[in-house]
């Protein structure tokens, strides 16, 4: 009897583990916030309480939760973004990853109405990205749609709100921006998820134009994306914007010379999640380095001068 209790709490401890895993963490935090942390920097002021506790709403709860369950719906055995081999998910987890982003909309309350809006758009969008009842992921131009607004455009308004700012035009064209950013190395991910989307029926923007496409998107969106976040943080801080615009432009001639080269094949997986990892984290660092001179988090008076 006592060998099964522990039999059991083994097996419920190796599924919870292997949860956490599909809320990829790593993955939220280090790429995916870099447009939350441009809201806060197009705030320009800073509730910092709030803003770092809906932080952890945002990328845990919400990106988090959405990750888990489109993780449920998938069912992938090869390689995914933030994991090379996911690990078999089980019923409950469903109803878990659901709880999670319905808890974050619960709590986003606390910030205000369009706060608590706008997030419940981006939950609506992950749903309709994942659900087989519409499962948009599974059509080319949709997914793309899904994608932009609830982990790109709104991350950014989400970030501003929380900061305490508000939203106009100037934050709108940067939340574009960072749109296109996000968007632009989305499909090379799909390059080594063609087997097991095509099992599941989904038409992929990279199963819908193929390789070719998918390289040319990536330079339309990625330097579009730079011209107009870089313009608009030119509005408020020039010099940081064309430091940005150089070191954008120098990061994307990288990335392009690898994408370039890509053949489709899985053994380019760990070099391609290599370069979006440094690029995305690449760009989450410079936002969160302007964040702490713009608000004084590192005490400097040489950078304060630069904001």
């Amino acid at each position: 009897m006592e060998i099964d209790k522990l039999c059991q709490m083994k097996t419920m401890l190796r599924e919870l583990f292997h949860f956490i895993l599909h809320l990829r963490l790593h993955y939220q935090f280090l790429l995916l916030s870099g447009g939350y942390l441009l809201g806060g920097l197009m705030a320009g002021t800073m509730n910092e309480s709030q803003f770092w506790i809906q932080f952890l709403n945002v990328h845990v709860l919400l990106f988090g939760g959405a990750t888990a369950y489109n993780s449920y719906w998938d069912k992938d055995e090869g390689p995914i973004g933030g994991l090379k081999n996911p690990p078999k998910m089980t019923g409950w987890m469903h109803i878990a990853s659901l709880l999670m982003m319905y808890a974050g909309w619960i709590w986003a309350w606390q910030v205000g109405m369009v706060y608590f809006l706008v997030y419940g758009v981006s939950l609506i969008f992950f749903w309709l990205y994942s659900t087989p009842f519409f499962r948009w992921k599974g059509k080319p131009h949709l997914s793309l749609v899904a994608i932009a607004f609830s982990t790109g455009f709104n991350s950014v308004l989400l970030g501003s709100l929380a900061a305490g700012g508000a939203i106009d035009s100037v934050l709108i064209l940067a939340a574009a921006g960072a749109s296109f950013v996000l968007l632009s190395l989305y499909p090379v991910s799909q390059v080594y998820q063609s087997d097991e989307d095509g099992k599941r029926g989904d038409v992929t923007f990279t199963a819908h134009y193929g390789l070719a496409m998918v390289k040319r998107f990536f330079l339309v969106t990625f330097f579009g994306g730079l011209v107009l976040f870089s313009s608009a943080m030119s509005f408020l801080y020039p010099i940081p914007a064309t430091a940005l615009v150089i070191v954008g432009t120098l990061s994307g001639l990288v990335i392009r010379q690898n994408i370039v080269s890509l053949t489709g094949n899985e053994s380019e997986y760990d070099r391609v999640m290599k370069v979006k990892f440094i690029a995305s984290l690449s760009f989450v660092l410079f936002l969160l380095a302007s964040n702490a001179i713009r608000y004084e988090w590192i005490q400097t008076e040489v950078l304060k001068k630069l904001f």
